[in-house]
């Protein structure tokens, strides 16, 4: 998958991104091509096992038709390990001014986080306009995001942080969010017994939310 995706073109790919956990990076080309098959052309690998970096490459390598990036990224070192391991993206769970600063300079593109008014003020002053909002359920969820959209209504999001199927529609008919992030598409008992075969229909009923 080509990095010159503009972070807005990414979190337009699906109206969910599922976000991975993964301890066998073997396993991620399968896991990779079941998000696909269910319809979900984007997956977030978070930057918090060993294997990460290794799935991110595999999946980039073997299976082109999804953009993968790199989240948990909490450095200026874990950006740059991502973007040469082949993520498209990468997505942070907050953001300090030499994250912001080297994100806005990376070969990919950044996506930060942001939990209140006055971080959201810095990213904004750092020349972003899109941004994770995290941990969503815990800061505010849509009511925070409703009231940002007064304000600051060039920000976009995409909330995460106990998203889950059943409250996803209601982030998704907020105008500034273009996208939720969530876990509950590749549970980990799934990965573990490498169920491709639920994990494709978890996928399926994540992208039919474009529909309602």
């Amino acid at each position: 998958m080509s990095t010159t995706r503009s972070i807005a073109d990414i979190l337009h790919l699906s109206p969910v991104i599922p976000v991975v956990r993964i301890d066998d990076a073997t396993a991620a080309p399968d896991l990779a091509r079941a998000l696909v098959r269910g319809g979900v052309r984007v997956v977030e690998i978070t930057l918090r096992t060993a294997q990460a970096l290794a799935a991110i490459e595999a999946i980039a390598r073997a299976v082109p038709e999804i953009c993968v990036g790199a989240g948990t990224v909490l450095s200026v070192e874990d950006l740059r390990l991502s973007a040469d391991a082949g993520a498209a993206f990468a997505v942070s769970p907050g953001a300090t001014p030499d994250l912001l600063a080297a994100g806005a300079n990376c070969r990919i593109p950044h996506l930060p986080a942001v939990a209140t008014a006055s971080e959201l003020m810095a990213g904004l002053a750092a020349g972003f306009r899109y941004f994770k909002l995290f941990p969503a359920n815990v800061v505010g969820g849509v009511a925070a995001l409703r009231a940002f959209h007064g304000p600051f209504p060039e920000a976009r999001f995409c909330p995460t942080g106990g998203v889950s199927l059943q409250t996803a529609g209601s982030y998704l008919a907020l105008p500034n969010v273009l996208c939720v992030g969530g876990s509950w598409i590749t549970p980990p008992e799934l990965l573990r017994r490498g169920d491709w075969a639920e994990i494709e229909t978890l996928a399926r009923q994540a992208a039919a939310l474009r529909l309602r």
